[in-house]
């Protein structure tokens, strides 16, 4: 079939309008090339968000490629009930070795399965240890962790969530602070952590594990902790008896500049979740580390019942760990986490001339992550000539050959970790020529 009179109309694309966009162009990607897509007309876009956060090397990255086909040629599939394959014995060791203070990996599918394992592992961890009455969990708002039930119950954004509350799960939720842009002046944070202690110093009884993203939240808005926050939180649980589950789904691995940010926050996790650039964008594959102390209470005899009632039909997929082993060793061969601090510096030069720009209210960036959020006055800027601001932005930068989607007024360029320095300017400067449109559209209001 002509990919360019494929019928879509049987793909039900994740939150879209479909009514929209039935009424949009029919984009039709056949393949990619560095950090870039391909469609049908032989159109090229940069890809400014990493297909979804998780593109490492670009779409190409022969290592990787060469790797996975070796391992399908070898061994496609191998179940890890009661069975083990190579490439899932090695990444494990090499997890554990790369993130200080785990000792076991269990395999999942995508970051929200990680994280609903993570939340089975902590409530039968308390309750192999006789404290059926911590089943309580302890969030951030503004959170997002995935979105399974028990994920969005303890990553709830209401903008995403709230036709399905009914079937959430009760939990505590608590402000969190951001770092924002230099304009606004020094920030304290103090306020929350005095909060939040007060918080666990009277439920702690009840309470099983503290959820946040390390280092940052992405989707509830690129919302960047404030230097020792992350580590406060750690202090808090281990004073009050609480596990400290930490998301790096999505900041771990470079995201932020750091290879492993939990260490970077100087925080001492007892679950930490990893998947996106686990594998470089090339496979699905995620994984929940525990420490030893958390492993060591689902030990027993069989009847006792105390082993973890939890597996994935593809858990460990050997090719999947196959495309993370090479992608790590990439990592340091390369010396990418360099790079990314690298690039840091001058995406940070880039986005100065942001500021300057009225409807711009605020710019959050670290890393390779940025969030620039419009508004007029007070007001979220939310459409643009009847057109929702984020669809009408995300249509624009396809037209300039960037692909980009934001978090309703705010902007996020979340671009591949590698990605070389004239591929983000690219993408910086034509989001700048977007926004200044924008303004100028605003201002005739």
């Amino acid at each position: 079939m002509n990919s360019n009179n494929l019928d879509r109309k049987y793909i039900w694309h994740p939150y879209t309008q479909m009514k929209l966009w039935n009424n949009s162009e029919n984009i039709v990607i056949k393949s990619g090339s560095g950090f870039s897509f391909v469609d049908s007309k032989e159109r090229r876009y940069l890809d400014g968000i990493s297909n979804m956060w998780c593109n490492v090397w670009g779409h190409d990255r022969k290592e990787i490629i060469v790797a996975m086909k070796k391992q399908l040629d070898t061994l496609p599939h191998s179940s890890l009930f009661g069975l083990v394959n190579e490439p899932s014995v090695k990444l494990a060791k090499t997890l554990t070795h790369i993130a200080k203070g785990m000792s076991k990996v269990f395999y999942t599918d995508n970051g929200s399965t990680a994280i609903e394992a993570a939340l089975k592992i902590a409530i039968q961890y308390w309750n192999n240890k006789g404290k059926t009455q911590k089943k309580n969990f302890i969030c951030l708002k503004n959170g997002y962790h995935g979105d399974t039930i028990g994920c969005m119950s303890i990553g709830y954004i209401d903008g995403y969530f709230s036709p399905y509350k009914s079937l959430l799960l009760k939990t505590i939720k608590v402000e969190s602070p951001t770092i924002r842009h230099e304009k606004f002046g020094s920030q304290n944070f103090e306020q929350y952590i005095d909060k939040i202690e007060n918080v666990l110093k009277n439920l702690s009884s009840k309470i099983s594990g503290f959820v946040m993203e390390s280092g940052a939240q992405i989707a509830g808005g690129v919302n960047i902790y404030p230097k020792n926050f992350q580590r406060s939180i750690s202090d808090l649980c281990k004073e009050y008896g609480i596990l400290l589950i930490l998301d790096e789904i999505a900041t771990g691995f470079g995201r932020l500049g750091n290879m492993i940010e939990y260490k970077a926050q100087h925080s001492e996790p007892d679950i930490v979740c990893f998947a996106k650039a686990l594998t470089g964008g090339y496979f699905p594959l995620a994984v929940t580390l525990t420490t030893t102390d958390i492993f060591n209470e689902f030990l027993g005899d069989y009847w006792a019942k105390r082993q973890l009632f939890h597996g994935h039909t593809f858990t460990g997929h050997p090719v999947g760990c196959t495309a993370a082993l090479t992608n790590l060793e990439l990592y340091e061969k390369l010396n990418l986490i360099r790079k990314i601090r690298n690039n840091s510096l001058v995406f940070n030069r880039l986005l100065k001339k942001f500021s300057e720009l009225d409807i711009c209210y605020d710019i959050r960036h670290k890393g390779m992550l940025c969030g620039i959020e419009l508004r007029k006055g007070d007001a979220p800027i939310k459409s643009i000539d009847k057109v929702p601001i984020g669809q009408y932005i995300a249509k624009e930068s396809l037209k300039k050959g960037v692909y980009l989607r934001t978090l309703g007024n705010i902007i996020t360029i979340i671009p591949p970790l590698a990605i070389e320095q004239e591929d983000l300017v690219k993408i910086v400067e034509t989001e700048y020529a977007i926004v200044k449109k924008v303004q100028h559209k605003i201002g005739r209001y």
